[in-house]
């Protein structure tokens, strides 16, 4: 099946701690049904110091759900994402407004 969400869009957080709050996909994993979002989903992990890294507490963009995410439309709403052909290319668009994404 098709990914209805991709690194690089610019989604909303429907569900959960950070509800409201947008960000773009950094990456995506298909097979646990995740994706990590800039700026969402904050956690703090303690680093230990080395040679080449200064270690403390540095926070971290921990996975979210993708059933807690949403593509956000030109509007600034978000929208569901459908699929049609656009002559011999499957390409994504949105539900609301009907753009290609």
């Amino acid at each position: 099946m098709a990914a209805k969400l991709r690194k690089g869009d610019n989604v909303i957080v429907l569900a959960g701690k950070d509800k409201g709050k947008t960000g773009e996909i950094s990456s995506v994993d298909p097979k646990s049904g995740k994706a990590v979002v800039d700026g969402v989903n904050i956690a703090i992990r303690h680093v230990k110091q080395s040679q080449t890294t200064q270690g403390g507490r540095t926070p971290k963009a921990m996975p979210i759900e993708l059933s807690n995410l949403a593509v956000v439309d030109k509007n600034g709403k978000a929208t569901r994402v459908g699929f049609k052909m656009d002559g011999d290319k499957k390409v994504r668009f949105a539900k609301t407004t009907g753009d290609v994404i």
